[in-house]
């Protein structure tokens, strides 16, 4: 077993398993989305696509590409976020959550892609 894999491995699972703990619950209710649980996906997001960069075949680049994507969808949600929260003269409402998880929501399926690419990889070697 390779320690630097199961590491690999791990943090594309978990990013993917506390992006979908953000995305549950109703779209437009704040009480059911937690802005740390969304920093917890951001971060652990970003820790995967640091993994990802020394990956030089086809499969490693499009791992990273979903990296990316998910990083890129995580940061939007953020901005709305502090936008419905410190800018926005209506605040924090439906319509700025329901935008704040669709966006969670795309980064999670860029994870579920990114996961699906790792078993099927793991899948296809041979020893």
């Amino acid at each position: 077993m390779n320690l630097e894999k199961v590491v690999f491995g791990f943090f594309i699972i978990l990013a993917l398993t506390l992006n979908f703990g953000f995305f549950l619950g109703e779209i437009d209710n704040p009480q059911h989305h937690n802005v740390y649980e969304l920093f917890a996906a951001i971060v652990v997001n970003l820790i995967a696509t640091v993994l990802k960069f020394g990956d030089r075949t086809q499969t490693g680049a499009l791992l990273l590409a979903t990296s990316l994507v998910a990083v890129l969808q995580l940061f939007a949600a953020a901005a709305v976020w502090a936008y419905a929260v410190n800018i926005s003269a209506t605040g924090m409402d439906g319509m700025m959550m329901a935008s704040i998880v669709s966006l969670a929501g795309g980064a999670m399926l860029a994870n579920v892609v990114s996961v699906v690419l790792l078993i099927a990889d793991t899948v296809n070697l041979r020893r």
